[in-house]
């Protein structure tokens, strides 16, 4: 007969449409709970300044990891492996 469907496809649709409902509703929710906010120009002056960095001084905190990498034998979240030698 025209326009019937069997009870499986029926619940293959219900699924599909629960599914695609399901993933419209995270995504809202995650759009909903972000913030955006920029920067005024005057405050961009204060935030690049030395003392709102992470590391003042690059060439110490490079100089730093690697010393650290090297002393304690293992192979770290800065990329660097060797032994504690020091040779890598």
């Amino acid at each position: 007969m025209l326009g019937t469907t069997s009870r499986d496809e029926k619940t293959r649709i219900m699924k599909r449409a629960l599914c695609t409902a399901g993933i419209l509703s995270v995504i809202t929710f995650q759009t909903s709970c972000m913030q955006i906010e920029t920067v005024e120009a005057w405050d961009r002056g204060y935030l690049a300044e030395d003392t709102m960095q992470w590391e003042p001084d690059a060439r110490s905190a490079r100089l730093k990891g690697h010393v650290y990498t090297s002393k304690e034998a293992s192979t770290g979240g800065a990329g660097a492996a060797g032994g504690g030698c020091g040779c890598n």
